[in-house]
């Protein structure tokens, strides 16, 4: 049995320990704000945080999670009112959407351990999370705004 929190809720899994986080959440808990995309680590849609820290979730396997602390989007802000999504909507980054809860995911991570990313931190922050429809600009510009949030 491995025993973790899933948005601040215990949460005990007992199947398959190779299964990969990712298809924890979607499939068994009904979190379906996590993506799926390449399922290799590789595009970041997928990304949620382990203890604070930015992680993909396509290729963590459950069992290295026992004792962990997952948040995902739908932990993040209730009622998306994390300055973050508060930005993300301001700027209107979203164009297709699905890349954004891995974005905003990452974006967060950055921001709690840089609360006053420089411009190159922000672009090097978020390498790894790709967003096909091209809105990096609003992403940059979302991600400034919230910083001067003093989140």
């Amino acid at each position: 049995m491995i025993k973790l929190t899933v948005n601040s809720e215990a949460r005990e899994f007992a199947g398959d320990p190779k299964m990969p986080l990712l298809w924890y959440l979607r499939d068994m808990l009904n979190l379906t704000g996590t993506k799926f995309g390449c399922g290799k680590s590789l595009c970041g849609a997928c990304t949620v945080h382990l203890d604070g820290r930015a992680i993909r979730s396509c290729a963590v396997p459950m069992e290295g999670l026992e004792g962990g602390s997952i948040t995902t989007i739908e932990g993040l802000g209730a009622g998306g009112d994390h300055p973050l999504q508060i930005a993300w909507a301001e700027h209107n980054v979203p164009q297709c959407g699905y890349c954004q809860p891995g974005q905003i995911m990452q974006a967060a991570a950055l921001l709690a351990e840089n609360p006053y990313p420089k411009d190159q931190e922000i672009v090097d922050g978020m390498s790894g999370v790709i967003c096909r429809c091209g809105t990096y600009q609003r992403i940059h510009a979302a991600i400034k705004s919230a910083a001067e949030e003093d989140i």
